[in-house]
C-alpha cells in the first residue's frame, strides 16, 4: 500500500473541515481569548493556517531548533487574509507531498530547543504530526467559537448546531 496517496487523501479531507472553521471566525474577535493563558483567536487561527507548512518542512529540512529559528508569525488581520494564507500553505504542502517519494518519508527529523531534543521522528511521522496538530487546534478553535455563541460546522459529521440542538 502506498503511503503518499493515503496522506494526500487525509490532507484534502482535513483541509475541507479546516476551511469551514477558519471561514466563520468573525473579524471583530481576533483579539479575544477565553483565558489569559490561552492564545488569542488571531494567534490560534494563524497557527492553524500555517500548519500545512510543516508538511513542506518535512521534505525540506532535517530539524527545527526553536533556540535558533527566527520565527515570525504571518500577519493576518481578517478572515479573508487568513483564508488566503491557509490556501497558500496548503497548496505548497499538497504540491510537495504529491511530488514526494516513500523513501523521503523515512529519514529522521528532529524537533529541538537547543540541546534539548523534543521529538526524534521520521519525516513521515512529521507529516502526521502536522495533521494531528491541525485537528487539535481546530478543535480548540471550536471551543473558542462555542464560547462566543458562534454556531460551528461539523467536522466528521454534523455538529449540534447543524442538527438543530
Amino acid at each position: 500500500m502506498d503511503i503518499i496517496p493515503m496522506l494526500l487523501k487525509e490532507m484534502e479531507q482535513e483541509a475541507e473541515t479546516t476551511r469551514k472553521m477558519l471561514a466563520i471566525v468573525p473579524n471583530d474577535k481576533y483579539d479575544w481569548q477565553p483565558h489569559p493563558k490561552s492564545m488569542t483567536i488571531k494567534r490560534l487561527v494563524t497557527h492553524i493556517a500555517e500548519l500545512p507548512a510543516w508538511v513542506s518542512m518535512a521534505f525540506t529540512t532535517t530539524e527545527l531548533d526553536f533556540a535558533t529559528t527566527d520565527y515570525k508569525a504571518e500577519e493576518v488581520n481578517n478572515t479573508e487574509e487568513l483564508l488566503a494564507y491557509f490556501e497558500r500553505t496548503y497548496a505548497e504542502a499538497h504540491d510537495r507531498l504529491s511530488k514526494g517519494t516513500e523513501a523521503e518519508l523515512l529519514p529522521t527529523w528532529t524537533l529541538r530547543n537547543g540541546e534539548h531534543i523534543l521529538q526524534l521522528i521520521t519525516k513521515g511521522e512529521l507529516v502526521r504530526v502536522a495533521f494531528s496538530q491541525t485537528v487539535h487546534h481546530r478543535a480548540q478553535l471550536g471551543v473558542f467559537l462555542r464560547l462566543l455563541d458562534i454556531p460551528i460546522p461539523g467536522s466528521y459529521g454534523p455538529s449540534a448546531d447543524e442538527m438543530g440542538f
